[in-house]
């Protein structure tokens, strides 16, 4: 029994490897026959080739020679037959087609033959002395026309005199040619001289007014005469492939193949040599259309067989029989592995369908329920705008608080469904960089100053000022990120650099670090001895005072190019932006460092309990980062805090290119340039952050550690500033005042004023961190300027103190005017949802406005008609039949063609007398979703802006100081 199970597994073997043999011998033959097949395709393709050059240089030599015959046509037709008397004759001829000879390579000789009828042979024959002669030297017999040769070239001056009608094929060739006007040619014959095989052109030669489009019986009356070569087909081929390369190789037969029963040879042996199996024919075009020819070309001897045909396949072989083994072996292995994968592919499949499900899910019910949360959040202002105690006063904002932390928290999903399921696009856009980071900022003042904690922000003067990106995504990147670390950071800083990558030491992938074998850092911590911006020790080492001043002072000896000396093509180019956010906060545990980027994940559940939140911010924005083209990183160490690091690729962009002023922010004051200034800090990494704002407004900055250090400074200037008109302050970090300093500064500046070193008193500004400081500044303080530092808090504090007058549209600036620009405006409010309508409504009457509605696009368009009473028009994006955008173009429309007459006829065809301005009323888009609403879409429908729903006192403010003026200074 066991021998038996031996011998089937030995039969058993020796079957597998002669199936493996088999295998390996079908392989190598099948290899060997493939590669023997790929060598002729070649060789077949590289005959073609050669064949399709011979046969193009051929005709376009054919082609030279019947120009040249053409043109010599024209000669005789305009020398002839169009002077009186004729300006040529048979000596003139004979020596012109002489020296032109070497033109006509091809041709043995040429030769005009005149058209002559019947009635005129008499007077023909007497003009020329000699009597029409057949082909066969005999008087021509009497017929209805003849043509008989007039002049010809040296080389074939025995056909003077003889009639070219008299032949078969010759008069065949002349008939057709003066039918058709074009160059015909005979079958091929032996040339007399030669003896090759060649053919005879024959060309037409009409008087001169035949209109293009003429019929046969136009030409047949105005032809003249027919001018005629010889070719010699035999030497064109043979002359074409001596000087072609591979002409050795190959074989060529010239045909004519009119007959196509009977093909006559033109060139090559009466009986075709060489390799048959592989030949090619090609079709040559002499420019007669009733006669056709052919080139067959094939090789002399069968293309030799590649010693790479009998290697590789024995290669393969050998490779074959050695893995046999190895594929025999795995088999097994890979049939389990195979069925895994298609496990896990149905698993996977499934995953992702249900995870785009959840997706769409989520982004259709997010957006479903900020519908009704716009209303609660609407009525809910409107409700804090009546009489109410305290109890209901608080309920109400109790309220209000909860329904906008639900809209944020909508707003997260929102964004994380739409990334989720593909459909989040980032747009391209010129924005103002600095501006931007000036707007973040301002949104977490209040907090930063209630903490007492440094907010900053420092742009490298590298970085453009205009850069093209999406300014929306840009801004809640930073955002999300500035928010954590106020949330996170109790004492110290936060603070925001922005490089250009190639000038940045701070690289994306950092390394982490965490807790330092769990020890506490607090208790080891000793403030003001770093420098860093607040004094904290921060986590990241890179962002230290000396990394921070070799950036400062590389940006003083290669300073950025000026937007009017940047070339075309630099304006273009791409730039990566490494922006930091550095935090001296509660840092991330060294546990919780490798889920920060998860969704909906903290470092535990006290985090959500103590500081808010939902965990999916740091997500979102990793995926915008991502969409941007960048990556982003952090390091953190716990008690130390947190910096986070990203990088995003934008665009250089002049400021000429934003062509929309909306998206321009209000200009820095210019009065300021050339300022002299001192600042007093004795923090650098802090001295420098106030330096790079008070460079923006223009101004001149000495830094000094101290206030001794300061007046020296100033004294030093005394020869500069007892010529400067202009006044000069003192700008003081918070850190540097100490008790009585106010007294000491203010007797020191006096004295220097006695002693002339100074015209004028400087003016003092102390610069604090913390509301609460503000109250405890000293009588010889000007003023305070609370942080964060902005340009234009800055600004406005220097024009206050200097008592320079504000412009008219900075006075006008502020929420207290919204009341005077809406004041007796008419407006029309356009939603489809009636809470929403009530609340838009009751906000603009809150003003003053006086509010009309509407319930659909349809119903806007015909309250909109000519002439209307409107002002102003806030129209819903979303309704149904007819939504905003579409009711908008129709507006639109209907505006356009009022302008355009009265243009033409000098008045208003809505108006009596002519218009002093043309029709155009502002309409702003309404949406709950501002991210969907973009900006570009508004614009090209037509619309003037957008605003957010539930209408907000700044933003409904900034959206219509845009287009609406106080009734005051209409009046005026």
């Amino acid at each position: 029994m066991a021998g038996g199970r031996k011998s089937t597994w030995w039969w058993r073997r020796k079957a597998a490897v002669v199936a493996g043999v088999a295998i390996a011998v079908s392989v190598f033959l099948a290899s060997h026959c493939y590669f023997r097949r790929e060598n002729m395709i070649k060789a077949e393709e590289a005959l073609v080739s050669m064949c399709e050059e011979r046969a193009r240089m051929i005709q376009d030599q054919f082609a030279v020679s019947v120009n040249h015959v053409h043109a010599l046509g024209i000669l005789i037709s305009t020398f002839y037959y169009q002077k009186q008397p004729p300006a040529l004759d048979q000596e003139t001829f004979a020596y012109y087609t002489a020296k032109t000879a070497f033109e006509r390579p091809l041709l043995n000789g040429v030769a005009y033959a005149e058209r002559v009828v019947r009635s005129q042979r008499e007077t023909f024959e007497s003009r020329q002395g000699w009597t029409i002669m057949t082909m066969k030297r005999e008087p021509s017999p009497m017929q209805d026309e003849y043509a008989p040769v007039i002049y010809s070239q040296e080389t074939v001056s025995h056909i003077g005199a003889l009639d070219m009608m008299s032949g078969e094929e010759d008069r065949e060739n002349i008939l057709r040619a003066r039918a058709t006007g074009k160059a015909v040619l005979t079958k091929p014959f032996r040339l007399l001289k030669s003896n090759h095989l060649g053919v005879v052109l024959t060309f037409p030669v009409y008087y001169a007014g035949l209109p293009e489009d003429a019929t046969i019986e136009q030409r047949v009356q105005a032809t003249a005469g027919y001018l005629g070569g010889a070719f010699d087909v035999e030497s064109l081929v043979e002359n074409l492939l001596k000087q072609l390369a591979g002409s050795q190789d190959i074989m060529v037969n010239v045909y004519d193949i009119t007959n196509g029963t009977e093909p006559l040879i033109m060139y090559g042996p009466q009986n075709p040599e060489g390799y048959m199996p592989l030949s090619h024919f090609n079709m040559l075009d002499f420019g007669d259309p009733l006669r056709k020819h052919q080139m067959h070309c094939r090789y002399r001897v069968k293309p030799p067989l590649p010693f790479s045909a009998i290697t590789t396949p024995f290669g393969i072989f050998v490779i074959i029989m050695l893995g046999g083994y190895i594929v025999f072996a795995a088999k097994n292995h890979y049939d389990n592995v195979k069925e895994d994968c298609r496990k896990m592919e149905e698993l996977k499949f499934q995953a992702e369908a249900a995870d785009v499900a959840k997706s769409q899910f989520l982004a259709t019910v997010s957006h479903e329920i900020r519908t009704p949360m716009n209303g609660v959040l609407g009525m809910l202002d409107m409700l804090l705008d009546t009489d109410l105690n305290l109890t209901q006063k608080d309920y109400a904002q109790t309220a209000q608080v909860c329904g906008r932390a639900l809209i944020s928290l909508i707003n997260e999903v929102l964004d994380r469904a739409k990334i989720e399921a593909g459909k989040l696009e980032i747009e391209a856009v010129p924005f103002y960089l600095r501006s931007t980071l000036d707007d973040v900022i301002s949104l977490f003042s209040s907090k930063s100053r209630e903490k007492g904690i440094e907010l900053a922000v420092f742009v490298s003067d590298k970085v453009p000022e205009v850069v093209t990106g999406d300014p929306g995504r840009f801004r809640q990147i930073v955002t999300n990120l500035v928010g954590n670390s106020v949330k996170f950071t109790e004492r110290g800083h936060i603070f925001i650099q922005v490089h250009l990558a190639e000038n940045s030491n701070l690289t994306i992938d950092g390394e982490v670090y965490g807790d330092l074998h769990g020890e506490t850092q607090e208790d080891k911590l000793q403030v003001g001895s770093f420098n860093t911006l607040s004094g904290f020790q921060a986590a990241d080492a890179r962002n230290s005072w000396e990394n921070f001043k070799l950036l400062v002072s590389d940006e003083k000896l290669s300073p950025e190019v000026s937007a009017s000396e940047m070339t075309s093509e630099k304006a273009e180019e791409n730039v990566t932006l490494i922006v930091s956010v550095e935090d001296t906060g509660i840092g991330i545990p060294l546990r919780a460092q490798d889920r920060v980027f998860t969704p909906f994940m903290q470092a535990d559940s006290s985090t959500s309990r103590n500081y808010g939140g939902t965990g999916i911010g740091l997500s979102i924005t990793k995926c915008l980062v991502e969409l941007m083209g960048g990556e982003i990183s952090f390091i953190s160490q716990s008690n130390l805090g947190s910096t986070f690091t990203f990088s995003a690729v934008v665009k250089r962009c002049n400021k000429d290119s934003i062509i929309d002023t909306k998206r321009t922010p209000e200009a820095l004051p210019s009065g300021f340039k050339g300022m002299k200034t001192f600042l007093i800090d004795g923090k650098p990494v802090r001295s420098a952050v106030t330096k790079y704002h008070l460079k923006r407004l223009g101004l001149a900055i000495d830094i000094s550690r101290t206030v001794k250090l300061a007046l020296i400074s100033l004294a030093r200037c005394n020869g500069s500033l007892k010529t400067r008109r202009q006044p000069y302050v003192i700008f003081v970090e918070k850190d540097s005042w100490y008790t009585g300093m106010d007294v000491h500064l203010h007797d020191q500046l006096l004295l220097l004023k006695q002693n002339g070193c100074i015209l004028e008193l400087p003016k003092v500004i102390l610069l604090v961190a913390r509301e609460s400081e503000k109250a405890k500044t000293c009588s010889f303080i000007d003023t305070v300027i609370m942080k964060p530092l902005r340009a234009s808090t800055v600004a406005a504090c220097l024009q206050q103190v200097l008592g320079i007058e504000k412009p008219q549209k900075e006075m006008l600036n502020g929420l207290a005017n919204l009341h005077t620009l809406l004041a007796g405006k008419n407006i029309l409010v356009v939603d489809d949802n009636k809470v929403n309508l009530r609340v838009a409504a009751g906000i603009l009457k809150k003003y003053g406005a006086r509010v009309e509605c509407a319930e659909s696009g349809k119903d806007a368009v015909s309250l909109l008609q000519l002439p209307h009473k409107f002002d102003a028009c806030f129209m819903d994006a979303q309704m149904p039949e007819m939504d905003g955008f579409e009711a908008t173009k129709l507006i639109r429309l209907v505006e356009s063609i009022a302008n355009e007459c009265s243009r033409n006829e000098g008045a208003s065809i809505y108006r009596e007398e002519p218009m002093a301005d043309e029709w155009h009323l502002p309409i702003l888009a309404m949406t709950a979703d501002v991210i969907q609403a973009t900006y570009e879409k508004c614009m090209k429908s037509g619309m003037d802006g957008y605003v957010s729903k539930p209408f907000e006192e700044q933003q409904l403010y900034q959206a219509v100081a845009k287009f609406l003026v106080p009734k005051s200074n209409l009046d005026l």
